[in-house]
């Protein structure tokens, strides 16, 4: 069986999921850029401003909820003129994504830290979009996902992109969901014996997935009671092959690809026979450049 993630969608919903201490993560990033005194914020004082934050190349804008917490810690309001989601076109030249309000040293301190998070989470939403978009156009309604290959530090901002661009997190973290990779299985002796292992400490509302190198390892799988089977490193032609044979065996099991995948050869990988494709769109990814520009004013 396939499912199909959401397109795009307005972020509001989104910023709901983030967990009750996510401004702390916001507070350490501006205490890392500013762990003493802020020389050049003591010399332009507090003095109100306008600034305007302009998007330079064009992409997927996220990270609004986060600007907001940067701006929001230093004493500044943010208004956006264009909703978290949309594309931002930079082809004619810049684009006035949105307008900060505050004193203008506390615009110059939250400045840096909002225009490094807005960059990288529209870097991810902009690659994981693209891989979305040509897995539709292709006819494939399976999941696209990212994987756990994430930033320390900045995993929360990564997975929210995954989100807005319309693409699927995979697991959040190692209590998310067992996958149990290469290296369990040969420490432990077996797929088998791994699977069982791993079922009697994780219960029925935990889902197993196991990596497999061979249509072999994936029936085995499968069979100890895998949910989830990852084919690791197929051929694109291979892969396709070994999904039918496993979902015909095995219907109920999820059938994941992954490894040597990328945004253009993705659709090479799609069947009705594989539920998910997987990439890390959070690693190697370009960012998006954005601005901050304090208007004149007049005297």
């Amino acid at each position: 069986r396939q499912f199909s993630m959401s397109s795009p969608a307005h972020a509001d919903a989104f910023e709901d999921l983030l967990p009750p201490e996510w401004r702390s993560i916001v507070h350490a990033w501006l205490h890392e850029d500013t762990p003493a005194f802020d020389v050049g914020g003591f010399v332009v004082g507090n003095k109100p401003e306008v600034a305007h934050l302009y998007g330079k190349t064009s992409g997927m804008l996220c990270g609004v909820p986060f600007v907001n917490a940067v701006f929001d810690c230093c004493g500044c309001a943010v208004e956006w003129h264009m909703a978290e989601g949309t594309t931002i076109d930079a082809a004619q030249g810049k684009v006035h994504v949105a307008t900060v309000r505050g004193p203008a040293r506390k615009l110059l301190l939250g400045e840096r830290t909002a225009l490094n998070t807005l960059s990288r989470a529209s870097g991810v939403a902009t690659r994981a979009a693209s891989a979305v978009a040509n897995a539709r156009a292709a006819g494939w309604n399976g999941a696209v996902a990212g994987t756990r290959k994430t930033t320390p530090g900045f995993r929360l901002v990564e997975k929210y992109a995954l989100l807005v661009a319309g693409a699927d997190t995979h697991r959040y973290d190692l209590s998310h969901m067992v996958m149990l990779k290469d290296n369990h299985i040969w420490s432990c002796g077996s797929i088998t014996a791994a699977v069982h292992k791993a079922r009697r400490a994780a219960g029925f509302s935990t889902k197993i997935e196991v990596e497999a190198r061979t249509e072999e390892e994936a029936l085995e799988a499968a069979s100890a009671g895998a949910d989830i089977v990852m084919l690791d490193n197929f051929d694109p032609i291979v892969l396709k092959e070994a999904a039918a044979h496993i979902k015909k065996a095995h219907p109920h099991v999820l059938i994941e690809a992954s490894g040597g995948i990328t945004v253009e050869n993705l659709t090479q990988y799609a069947s009705s026979d594989v539920d998910i494709i997987s990439k890390s769109y959070h690693q190697g990814y370009d960012v998006l450049d954005f601005s901050l520009k304090i208007i004149p004013q007049a005297s």
